[in-house]
């Protein structure tokens, strides 16, 4: 088994929207002769990119949600999760790399590090990913490998070495130049199936040695047995590799390969720096915690023999019942075994174990250490712990980003109302990030999410999978109140109806908490309230928090310091100190001078320099802040950061205004103060639905 996993790689094809994600992905495929014929992103051809399996995704040329397959380069076998750019699908990312071992960073060459490679990198270092990069579109006009590359260094932080240099670049790119073995490769073959190896060409042979040599000094300090052969002139293509690969496994070396995906050109050698520098399941370290130790980090090996240990990552509503992904971080799986679920205590029988391809699968007995395989029919939730019984240990779970926006969607009809509700409970099981409710006050259907896009694709999914026709009212923002001043409480509650009253009394102080949500501190001495009621006031607190006085959206930002109190010995209850924290935080709020606040969006919009003028005005326009702005002659990027109310039906905008040649992204940065006369009109809207609601 050991000799399995050493030539096993779990990888992820991460980047920026539109840098060529799938496109690689369905090459790597070709390659590996996991499909026979390639077929583009878009799908001209009708068919469409292997991995976008979903209809939605051919039609849009975009992913959505994030998809695994695995393939056999030489001896090695590799499983692959090839995942979406758009942050609004964000948690197809963070999931897949939360049990992946290494990533492919791609980059786009006229591009270079674009807003959404920032957040991607953000996501690897999250969950200590080692990477390398690819270099892609090295066949586009303005094409420039050597300028991404010092743009990870400044940008990122990577400790980025080329492993190769390009033959020409634009119209002119032919091939690389290995910079290990000092060979130029090219692509031949209507599929650049064929590698065709050369002596370097004289115009590059003294910039190739030169970019050998950095690479020699990026990389020996990595290496005692290199930096010695480098001093005494004997480097071997060997000892490169290996300091190669400890770097990249100690995450402090960035090793960078380029060439051009869609034009068939640099690929093979990617998989050969893939099984070669990247970990395999035996070379990371994975932890658990004890639930039975006050969670003590218990270290995981990768021994066949040892208790099942397995993370389930990702869940999918199947023609079948629900398909759970699983990663096998310690022990095996097979057919028929009994496994708990350490969150539920549930035990289950594995029925199904397959192997996934895209949305195609294949049955299996056994899946060992490391693999990436899918159980059919077990119920449970996206990051629960499947454990061996007897064994009580749960993984680290998925960051989970809030929500930032949402939509009221109402049926057209009694049949649609039924199916809703099943759509709803299975997008809300397979995406944390979507989330639902029912309006306590409009007792409208609310759906929440990270964009636009990801409510209109769960929107169109309910339509199309479920057959449930929906209509939808205006998106909403999620705005949050919070306070600016601080402020003395002394509250009592006092209730006598007959028999056991109630009785509570809370003495404390509300404060702002800058970029906090909530903290809750008992500074009550001498035990003025006895200590079993202490977490009565907090639940109160935390209840009132729930739905603010201005706009009626959750208030964030409040630390409170309960100091002092008193409490009796018949008529003090849970209950009683609940009611009272609630009393005391309503009586004082609107004295603490409550705000509004609003989610401001990092929003980056890239486009023809010709249009730069443009998108200035119309992001001025939009209440934003320009924080930078690029320009190289061609193209120009401008980062700004704009309230999220602002940006809706921007993506219409920007393409009547650039001709439809500028493109934007964005994601949630933080919670800004909302303009007064914007304010005002909240509260007034509020009021008035208020109203309406109380006339009903």
């Amino acid at each position: 088994m050991t000799s399995d996993i050493a030539t096993m790689r779990n990888i992820g094809i991460s980047a920026h929207i539109d840098s060529g994600k799938t496109t690689l992905t369905e090459r790597i495929l070709f390659y590996c002769k996991k499909i026979h014929r390639i077929h583009e992103v878009k799908g001209k051809d009708g068919v469409g990119a292997t991995m976008d399996h979903m209809e939605l995704e051919r039609e849009r040329g975009i992913t959505i949600t994030s998809a695994a397959t695995y393939v056999a380069w030489g001896d090695h076998s590799i499983n692959i999760i090839d995942t979406p750019g758009h942050v609004d699908f964000t948690i197809e990312v963070e999931r897949a790399l939360r049990v992946l071992d290494g990533a492919v960073l791609v980059l786009c060459s006229v591009g270079g590090i674009q807003s959404q490679t920032i957040t991607v990198d953000r996501q690897l270092k999250r969950y200590d990913v080692p990477r390398i990069a690819f270099i892609n579109k090295c066949d586009r006009v303005g094409a420039n490998p050597v300028k991404v590359k010092q743009q990870l260094v400044e940008k990122l932080g990577h400790n980025a070495a080329l492993m190769q240099i390009p033959i020409g670049l634009e119209d002119q790119h032919r091939g690389v130049v290995d910079l290990v073995a000092m060979k130029a490769l090219y692509f031949d073959g209507p599929d650049g199936e064929i590698i065709r190896v050369e002596e370097i060409p004289a115009d590059l042979a003294a910039e190739a040695k030169a970019r050998r040599e950095e690479l020699i000094d990026a990389v020996s300090m990595f290496s005692d047995r290199l930096l010695e052969a480098a001093l005494e002139n004997r480097v071997t293509e060997d000892l490169i590799r290996e300091a190669v690969r400890k770097g990249t496994i100690s995450r402090k070396l960035t090793p960078v390969f380029m060439g051009s995906a869609y034009k068939n050109k640099g690929v093979q050698p990617l998989l050969d720096g893939v099984v070669r520098y990247l970990p395999s399941p035996a070379d990371i370290e994975n932890w658990a915690h004890d639930k039975e130790n006050e969670g003590r980090k218990i270290p995981l090996g990768t021994d066949d023999g040892a208790p099942i240990v397995a993370l389930a990552f990702k869940l999918e509503d199947g023609p079948y019942g629900q398909l759970t992904y699983i990663r096998i971080y310690q022990g095996h799986l097979e057919k028929g075994e009994e496994i708990v679920n350490t969150r539920s205590g549930q035990k289950v029988k594995v029925g199904r174990l397959v192997r996934m391809h895209a949305d195609s699968m294949e049955d299996i007995a056994r899946a060992g250490a490391g693999d990436i395989v899918a159980l059919f029919g077990i119920d449970c939730a996206s990051g629960d712990t499947f454990a061996a019984p007897g064994l009580n240990l749960a993984m680290t779970s998925i960051y989970i980003p809030e929500p930032v926006i949402s939509l009221a969607i109402a049926p057209v009809d009694k049949k649609a109302q039924d199916r809703i509700a099943k759509a709803l409970n299975r997008f809300t099981k397979e995406d944390p990030t979507f989330r639902t409710h029912v309006d306590p006050e409009s007792h409208q259907t609310i759906i929440q999410g990270m964009g636009e896009l990801h409510l209109d694709v769960y929107v169109e999914r309910m339509k199309r999978e479920y057959k449930a026709e929906v209509s939808t009212g205006m998106p909403q923002v999620a705005y949050r109140e919070t306070i600016t001043q601080r402020i003395e409480f002394d509250y009592t509650h006092k209730k006598q109806t007959g028999g056991a009253g109630q009785f509570g009394r809370v003495i404390g102080v509300l404060e702002p908490l800058p970029g906090g949500s909530f903290e809750f501190v008992n500074a009550v001495k001498g035990g003025r309230i006895p200590k079993e009621f202490i977490p009565a006031c907090q639940k109160g607190f935390q209840s009132v928090l729930r739905r603010g006085e201005l706009t009626g959206f959750p208030i964030v930002g409040v630390k409170i310091v309960l100091t002092d109190g008193a409490a009796h010995d018949v008529d003090s209850s849970d209950m009683a100190f609940q009611a009272a924290a609630q009393g005391a935080f309503r009586e004082v709020y609107r004295k603490a001078k409550p705000q509004i606040l609003e989610p401001i969006m990092k929003v980056s919009v890239e486009g023809p320099s010709e249009f730069a003028g443009n998108v200035f005005a119309s992001i001025n326009q939009r209440r934003g802040i320009i924080v930078s702005s690029v320009e190289d002659g061609i193209f120009a990027r401008v980062d700004a950061e704009v309230p999220l109310s602002e940006m809706f039906g921007y993506s219409t905008t920007l393409r009547s205004l650039t001709q439809g040649k500028a493109e934007f992204t964005r994601e949630f940065l933080k919670y800004g103060r909302v303009p007064a006369a914007k304010a005002e009109e909240l509260v007034a809207q509020y009021e008035e639905k208020r109203r309406q609601d109380a006339s009903k």
